[in-house]
């Protein structure tokens, strides 16, 4: 393992467990804090993809080509300030002119394609579970049947749905506990405010109020009780209008991803289990942006880099629910055809009903020379101990079914036991590498920031690095990009802290991937010059 020091700009980093120790930095400035996944674990003491330090220092007075990057997610802010530069326009499509000008089957897909629609211009935004899909497709043969009931050829769908159906009993479960507790905190609300009118006629009062209140009557236990239990409600988390989100949230849960008999594709009007019936979907990408905001978070991790010749096309695939294989596999070709070299799909499920239309585009990708990446998952799980996590690249007999696929955990800015972020799940036979994912000032719609956390935009990460390499090595196969990404990784020789089960339990971080390092754009840039020199 190499050690660098600053002067030695050339070499790749890496960092010695004796380094390590002595790298730690606690007091971010403002800036550290909102860029600190962009900064250099050298030169800045933060555990950061070292882009700045690249750019410096390897990319002046070089010029890349264009790079399309397909995100594959919710509907995103095309306007917001930090994205509309980079929005992908499809330069062979006239706007809002009915006609398919370019000849793709996608009428207007000026700036990408919506697969929740319809040519109406209407949109759902609610989707099945997958395990509530396999459910309805399966129950006719096998509800209430023994595993002795069931005949060989049948036994691997019989074991998929007899996963499917414990998962779906304890998510309802879940949910249906959720409503519960969301009704009893609107009702104590109720109750409480109920309570104060005899103080507060106008039902208008501040924390400062009520904390007079029990000065004014010092002996009243039970306006004692009152104040203390609505100053909890007076948190953001506990308002009205959030309390009754968690109510709706929780029914529509019920009501239509967990129903047997809700119909997700009526509107849409296409048959999900065909994948050759492909005439739906419309152009509108950016709307309903309350109540969606993850593609506008991802995509804005992805601008930070500032890359000119970077641009992002959005595919809407994904909303309240799973996503379905076969939005993802039309997705998937969707991009490709139309010019993206990476695609960034920051979502998983445990279950998939087709994984053979997924993993043929996936096949197809690659030999169009395209890298797809998702995000390990944020339920701090030991992938190696689950069968598979979906979108993946292992096929039915265990081996990889391409060369183009990467699967991204999560880390922090914290050079200590929590450097691994979390909720990140893990696992060296299935997650590649990891990437910063925890506490990142990422774009909310309508020109808002805040700090987010999730592998997510670990996987969003990776997608910007990809491109980097896309655009000033243009000649690379996707095998060789994907594997200068894992092998370029800056390796942390520390014990981390994950959880197993629940306990608490220090493994060391290179036992956590394939690769058993971090993401660094300029140990991969340095790899691509002299691969691309051979």
């Amino acid at each position: 393992m190499l050690n660098i020091s600053c002067e030695k700009k050339q070499d790749f980093i890496s960092i010695s467990k004796q380094s390590f120790s002595q790298k730690k930095k606690t007091n971010l400035s403002v800036e550290e804090k909102q860029a600190w996944y962009l900064k250099d674990i050298v030169i800045d003491t933060i555990p950061g993809i070292s882009l700045r330090r690249a750019k410096d220092s390897l990319l002046i007075d070089k010029k890349g080509q264009k790079v399309i990057i397909a995100v594959l997610d919710s509907k995103i802010d095309t306007n917001h300030e930090r994205l509309k530069d980079y929005i992908w326009k499809n330069s062979k499509e006239t706007p809002n002119n009915g006609i398919d000008d370019d000849k793709n089957s996608y009428i207007d897909d000026v700036n990408g394609w919506n697969f929740l629609g319809n040519k109406k211009g209407e949109n759902t935004n609610y989707t099945s579970y997958e395990y509530t899909r396999i459910l309805k497709k399966y129950a006719h043969l096998f509800k209430d049947k023994e595993e002795v009931d069931i005949a060989p050829k049948d036994s691997l769908l019989f074991n998929l749905y007899t996963r499917a159906k414990n998962t779906y009993d304890k998510r309802m479960k879940y949910a249906k506990s959720q409503l519960r507790y969301a009704n009893m905190l609107l009702k104590n609300r109720k109750n409480l405010e109920k309570g104060l009118l005899k103080y507060f006629p106008n039902n208008n009062y501040t924390k400062k109020d009520l904390d007079s209140l029990q000065k004014i009557y010092p002996n009243d236990k039970e306006l004692h009780r009152y104040t203390l239990i609505y100053t909890n409600f007076m948190q953001s988390k506990y308002s009205q209008k959030s309390m009754e989100l968690g109510k709706l949230k929780a029914q529509e849960r019920i009501d239509k991803l967990l129903s047997l008999s809700y119909n997700e594709r009526k509107l849409i009007g296409d048959d999900l289990e065909d994948i050759n019936d492909t005439n739906y979907g419309n152009n509108i990408v950016n709307d309903y942006l309350d109540l969606f905001v993850h593609a506008t978070e991802v995509s804005s991790v992805i601008t930070s880099f500032k890359l000119d010749n970077i641009k992002i096309m959005p595919i809407t695939v994904f909303t309240n629910g799973e996503v379905t294989d076969k939005d993802l596999a039309l997705a998937i070709r969707y991009a490709v055809d139309n010019g993206a070299k990476v695609i960034n799909m920051s979502f998983g499920k445990s279950l998939s009903l087709h994984e053979d239309w997924v993993q043929e585009a996936f096949k197809y990708a690659e030999k169009h020379n395209v890298l797809l990446m998702s995000s390990a998952g944020n339920e701090y799980l030991n992938l190696n101990e689950i069968s598979k996590n979906y979108p993946t690249d292992i096929g039915k007999n265990g081996k990889e079914v391409s060369d183009n696929f990467l699967l991204i955990g999560g880390t922090s800015q914290k050079l200590t036991k929590n450097l691994v972020y979390y909720y990140s799940n893990y696992g060296n036979k299935h997650v590649d590498i990891f990437a910063p994912g925890e506490n990142l000032y990422v774009a909310f719609p309508n020109n808002k920031y805040e700090y987010d956390s999730g592998t997510s935009l670990s996987s969003a990460t990776v997608a910007g690095v990809a491109a980097l390499l896309y655009s000033y090595y243009p000649n690379l196969t996707v095998s060789q990009i994907k594997n200068i990404i894992i092998n370029s990784g800056v390796k942390y020789d520390v014990d981390v802290e994950i959880r197993v089960g629940r306990e608490k339990k220090l493994v060391p971080f290179s036992s956590l991937s394939k690769s058993g390092s971090i993401v660094n754009a300029f140990n991969a840039l340095l790899m691509a010059e002299k691969i691309a020199n051979q």
